[in-house]
């Protein structure tokens, strides 16, 4: 049985991904004035300067976040950045290479439109440790007044959308050549890329058709996007199209679609990119790092071309990109699409991976659906119950005793994966083997123990 890190069982706020919740309720505009306080105490490395820089995705909490955010930095003196919408990747490109010493994003990536989340990249791009963020957390409750600045001492906003076209130069870059002659199917999600993804694509010589490229502020995430790609599936085939795109809220994952409206997750992405990278002689290592959500078809299919899939128990992109940093692979992801490749990003990118892919498809010659194919999926099931307390699952023997049953039977023939979820007050459960019904039962009986027990509706 796979279970979730315990790196972050004494923090009250921050998950895998920051702080997250439901704006204005869990996630208030004094909480993240407190957090734009905290932050600036521990992270910044000058009294008084432009040391922050703030992006967000287009939801309707995020002018509020914002500003409260932003006054906590300034409260402690820093001037701050703010860039508007973009997408997270584009923070940490942006924080990389401008005098700042700390980016934030202000964003709930995938989640519904009532959620919203704040993140933080170091100078360096990549999203703090999580001891940083726990030393953050200490000083929440630190006294409001404690030695503030006065005077000419306090922070500035200094309004900067114009620091975005740094990021659509960045992207285009990472084009292994032009894409005249491709069609496309983009899904925004209604989100950050909704505007930069169209453009950069078309810039680069493709012919793209929009779905969710027309955000309200309340429509950001909801029924489009990665986590319902069903629309981008159907276009794609009647749009004629050789592939489609959906990014999510933030849009530092996408998930695909072959010319014959088969999804490509996140899974088929690492082993086309992982294969094409081994072809081309640049995958240090002969490695692809992936975290235990991934199917065992993508193990399978990178053995095929000699390549090994290193797993990390943890779920969450910043614990693969650790695991690639100790190793020194150039990619690793997760199978909803989240992918890094270290070549181009510090982070996962939906556009970059997104040109990895159609760089692919141009060299080989093929179609998405050929490529796609050296991965033949293994059933999976995944489903979640949400908790009163996602904390202590594991001590209780009722859902301890369903999942050691439950385990016992798919023993040499799949897996069983169980962990609490870093962002939302749920237990997922995952199972993986040859007969999906089976998977179903399974799964289906360690829900049932753990809502009969823990569930939020008891």
């Amino acid at each position: 049985m796979g279970q979730t890190t315990d790196r972050q069982a004494m923090r009250n706020y921050f998950g895998t991904d920051g702080i997250r919740g439901v704006a204005n309720r869990e996630l208030t505009a004094d909480l993240a004035l407190r957090i734009g306080a905290a932050a600036a105490k521990v992270l910044l490395n000058r009294p008084h300067g432009v040391s922050v820089l703030i992006g967000r995705d287009p939801r309707i909490s995020g002018d509020m976040l914002e500003s409260a955010l932003a006054a906590g930095f300034a409260s402690r003196g820093a001037d701050v950045i703010l860039v508007g919408v973009i997408p997270t990747p584009g923070v940490a490109v942006l924080v990389r290479e401008a005098d700042v010493d700390v980016g934030c994003v202000i964003s709930a990536s995938h989640n519904p439109v009532e959620y919203n989340g704040i993140k933080f990249f170091g100078q360096d791009g990549e999203k703090l440790a999580d001891e940083t963020e726990s030393e953050i957390e200490s000083h929440l409750n630190d006294p409001v007044n404690q030695a503030l600045p006065v005077g000419e001492n306090i922070g500035r906003f200094l309004r900067q959308p114009q620091r975005v076209e740094r990021y659509v130069y960045a992207v285009k870059q990472t084009a292994r050549r032009r894409l005249n002659g491709l069609k496309l199917v983009m899904d925004g999600a209604n989100g950050a890329a909704f505007d930069l993804a169209p453009r950069i694509f078309r810039e680069l010589g493709a012919e793209v058709v929009t779905i969710g490229c027309d955000p309200d502020g309340a429509n950001i995430n909801a029924g489009l996007g990665s986590t319902h790609p069903e629309r981008m599936l159907e276009m794609v085939q009647r749009e004629g199209a050789d592939a489609g795109l959906a990014f999510d809220g933030d849009a530092d994952r996408v998930l695909m679609a072959s010319e014959d409206g088969k999804l490509v997750d996140g899974d088929k992405i690492m082993a086309i990119c992982g294969i094409d990278m081994d072809r081309r002689g640049v995958l240090p290592g002969r490695r692809v790092i992936a975290t235990v959500m991934s199917n065992v078809g993508l193990e399978v299919a990178l053995q095929r071309h000699g390549i090994l899939l290193d797993r990390v128990e943890e779920v969450g992109d910043r614990y693969v990109a650790e695991r690639m940093r100790a190793t020194g692979a150039r990619i690793g992801g997760e199978k909803s699409g989240h992918i890094i490749l270290s070549e181009y990003t510090t982070t996962g990118d939906g556009m970059v991976t997104a040109l990895q892919v159609l760089g692919a498809m141009q060299d080989a010659d093929r179609r998405l659906s050929e490529l796609a194919n050296e991965v033949e999926e293994y059933p999976q099931v995944l489903d979640g119950v949400r908790v009163r307390d996602k904390s202590r699952w594991k001590e209780n023997p009722a859902i301890s005793s369903a999942i050691d049953e439950a385990s016992n039977a798919l023993r040499g023939r799949g897996r069983l994966h169980v962990r609490a979820s870093g962002t939302e007050p749920l237990i997922r459960v995952m199972a993986e083997g040859p007969v999906e019904a089976e998977l179903k039962e399974l799964v289906g009986g360690v829900c049932s123990a753990i809502r009969e027990t823990i569930g939020a509706e008891n």
